[in-house]
C-alpha cells in the first residue's frame, strides 16, 4: 500500500458538498500550491466543473521558483485558462486577483443582463489541505472570515462571502482524492505538508526530497547546510549508507550539531529540519513539478 494515499472520512463528505455546491456557482476559483502545480489540482474539478468558469491561483508564489511559476501560467493561458502567481500575504499580487475577478463579473453580468438576469455572480473557492486557501479568502473579503492554520483540513463548513469584485464566494473545505493519478503525486503532497506528517515515515520522505531537489536543483541543499562532496563520500562510508542522499542527510545531521547518543548523527530530527526548511521556504524557491509540454495535463 503507498503510505501516501491519505483520504480521511471528512474528506469524502466534503467532495459530496462540492458536487452540490457547483449547482449554486457560476465559477470555480481552484487554489494551488505554485510548488506542485499538478499535484495540486483536484483531478474530479476538470469534469464536475466543465461548464463553469474558472481561475487558478498559484499560491505560495512566494515559495516557489519564479521561472518555473511563468512556465505554469503561460501553459494555463494557452489552454485558455486564467492563472495567476499568488502569495496570499502581498497586496500587489491580491489586486491583480481583484482586476482579473472583476473582469470576468463584469463579462458574465452583461451576458446574463442581455437575458433578462440580474443577480450577483457567484464563486466557488477550492483547494486541498494546507495549500493556504483559507488565508486566500480572508485576504480577498479583507477580514478573518475563514479560519486559518497549517493543519490539514482545518477549514470546516460553509458560507458565502461578499468581495470588493462584486462577488459572491462559497468557501468550501479542502479536498483530496481517494486516489492519485500519478503515484508521485501522494509524495510531492506529503512533501508541502498537506498530508498529516503522522502517516508516514520522515526519513523516508526527506530522502526523496532530496533526491528531488538535487535532480532539479543540484548544489541547492549542500550550499544551505554548508556541506562538501568530500563530507557527503565519508558519511556513506562511514555508516555504509546506500545512495548520496543518505549522506547528505547524515552530512546535515553533523554540520548542524543534531547527534544522537554515542556521538551518532540524528536523522530522523535532520529529516524534520530539511522538511520544515523547504516547506517554509529557507531553502529558496523551489518548484518540484516540471511544466509538461504540450499542455496535455494542464486542461
Amino acid at each position: 500500500m503507498n503510505p501516501y494515499h491519505w483520504y480521511p472520512g471528512h474528506m469524502t463528505k466534503a467532495i459530496r458538498m462540492m458536487k452540490e455546491n457547483l449547482t449554486l456557482v457560476d465559477m470555480i476559483i481552484e487554489v494551488l500550491d505554485a510548488r506542485i502545480p499538478l499535484s495540486s489540482r483536484n483531478p474530479d474539478l476538470a469534469s464536475l466543473g466543465k461548464n463553469k468558469l474558472r481561475l487558478l491561483l498559484l499560491n505560495k508564489a512566494d515559495l516557489a521558483d519564479v521561472e518555473a511559476t511563468r512556465a505554469w501560467i503561460k501553459s494555463y493561458e494557452e489552454a485558455g485558462i486564467t492563472a495567476l502567481p499568488l502569495c496570499a500575504k502581498e497586496a500587489g499580487k491580491l489586486r491583480a486577483v481583484n482586476e482579473a475577478l472583476r473582469r470576468i463579473a463584469e463579462e458574465k453580468t452583461k451576458k446574463d443582463n442581455a437575458r433578462g438576469m440580474r443577480r450577483e455572480v457567484r464563486t466557488m473557492i477550492c483547494g486541498i489541505p494546507n495549500v493556504g486557501k483559507s488565508t486566500v479568502i480572508n485576504a480577498l473579503a479583507g477580514r478573518a472570515s475563514a479560519k486559518t492554520g497549517n493543519k490539514p483540513g482545518v477549514t470546516k463548513g460553509k458560507q458565502w462571502i461578499s468581495l470588493s469584485s462584486g462577488i459572491q464566494m462559497l468557501d468550501t473545505p479542502g479536498v483530496l482524492w481517494p486516489k492519485f493519478e500519478d503515484p508521485l503525486s501522494g509524495e510531492h503532497l506529503a512533501m508541502i505538508g498537506s498530508m498529516n506528517d503522522e502517516n508516514f515515515d520522515k526519513a523516508d520522505l526527506a530522502i526523496r526530497l532530496i533526491h528531488l531537489i538535487e535532480e532539479l536543483y543540484p548544489g541547492r541543499i549542500p550550499e544551505k547546510y554548508g556541506i562538501s562532496e568530500e563530507q557527503i563520500e565519508q558519511m556513506i562510508e562511514a555508516y555504509h549508507l546506500f545512495n548520496r542522499e543518505g549522506g547528505i542527510l547524515y552530512a546535515t545531521a553533523r554540520n548542524r550539531n543534531l547527534i544522537k547518543r554515542k556521538a551518532e548523527p540524528d536523522y530522523d530530527r535532520a529529516s524534520a529540519l530539511i522538511l520544515d526548511d523547504f516547506r517554509s521556504g529557507k531553502l529558496g524557491g523551489l518548484t518540484l513539478e516540471v511544466c509538461p509540454t504540450g499542455g496535455s495535463k494542464i486542461g
